[in-house]
């Protein structure tokens, strides 16, 4: 009976001695240049009940150096192996891990290439979101025709050391996103594609929204990696005879861009003239603005022939500085020939 006890109080202890796990055994990390060491991490896992040493590390060659802790571990350590990178070409090391948790190696693995010069892609990816680089952090689908699609691409490239699958994540419901390739390794470039269905715009004019990158589907959103979408609808003009064109309004502006010196203040407003040079009524049916910092007011949005109307701009200094894109105002009218305007605001 006694024996039986010790031996029910002893198994317990060594299955929860063997609970020490990796949560990642192979580690891509990626491209590196000629003789630039590259790191890899690797996290572990006590689940047991009882400390754990390392009683010794193996790599498999003298061109890694493994970093790891002595003493008793804690419930999480980490195991650092360095690769010096001085031959060229793909690599693959591998080092055994002895602890008291188990008789047996635990193996980790790093791999990777080793380039003669090591490319940078801050010129290509400019925009930094994570590991992951894009070529923009903006989308704009511009003078779309009703029940018509248009494809824009964003160009990615995973600058980490793991594999990802990125998406886009809150795309409304006239947007689809697709990725290539689903998953994306370490030194590689990919792409997603998205639709603009002009189908599901619900009005003319200019449609804002933002989409979100993910690493990895489940991803939280984040508001470091927020890319925004606008789409600019076109009223339908086409099949319009002759005739009908010569007697339709036609638009014209004292000037198409304003420049904003501010010289110390804190706003500062500028207007601009327009004319209707048509042969009948024209309409402004949208008035709208692409960023913040800008306020506008039209005193009239329906001009007779000849007639004339002022638009006043206001800027905002302070407010311009956060926004993100070149500010722009839009408008949206029924002169077949000039549909939308768009007027650039430059400010200093």
């Amino acid at each position: 009976m006694r024996i039986l006890i010790f031996l029910l109080t002893f198994l317990p202890l060594n299955v929860m001695a063997q609970r020490l796990t990796l949560e990642n055994p192979v580690v891509n990390v990626g491209r590196t240049g000629y003789e630039q060491p590259v790191t890899a991490v690797f996290e572990f896992r006590n689940k047991g009940g009882r400390k754990v040493k390392i009683t010794d590390v193996r790599p498999d060659c003298s061109c890694t150096v493994v970093d790891y802790p002595t003493g008793e571990l804690g419930d999480r350590f980490q195991i650092r192996m360095t690769y010096d990178a001085r031959q060229l070409g793909h690599f693959d090391k591998q080092a055994a891990v002895m602890t008291t948790a188990t008789g047996k190696p635990l193996y980790i693995r790093m791999k990777g290439v080793v380039l003669t010069e090591l490319q940078n892609f801050t010129g290509t990816y400019p925009v930094e979101m994570g590991d992951l680089r894009l070529d923009k952090a903006e989308l704009e689908f511009d003078d779309i025709n009703k029940g018509a699609l248009q494809v824009q691409e964003l160009h990615i490239f995973n600058g980490g050391t793991t594999a990802c699958q990125p998406n886009l994540m809150h795309l409304p419901s006239y947007l689809q996103a697709t990725t290539t390739p689903e998953r994306l390794m370490p030194g590689h470039a990919g792409k997603i594609t998205v639709t603009l269905n002009s189908a599901q715009l619900r009005n003319y004019g200019l449609t804002q929204s933002a989409v979100y990158l993910a690493a990895n589907p489940g991803d939280k959103v984040r508001a470091e990696r927020e890319i925004l979408v606008s789409a600019v609808l076109l009223p339908p003009y086409e099949g319009l005879t002759e005739a009908q064109k010569l007697e339709a309004p036609r638009i014209q502006l004292s000037k198409d861009s304003v420049d904003f010196a501010f010289e110390g203040k804190s706003k500062k407003s500028e207007a601009i003239t327009i004319t209707n040079v048509g042969r009948s009524d024209l309409n402004i049916s949208s008035l709208q603005m692409f960023t913040g910092g800008l306020k506008v007011s039209l005193d009239k949005r329906s001009l007779r022939p000849s007639e004339s109307a002022r638009l006043k701009i206001t800027a905002m200094r302070d407010d311009l500085k956060n926004v993100r894109r070149q500010p722009r105002i839009l408008m949206i009218t029924n002169d077949p020939q000039k549909p939308k305007i768009v007027i650039n605001i430059n400010a200093k």
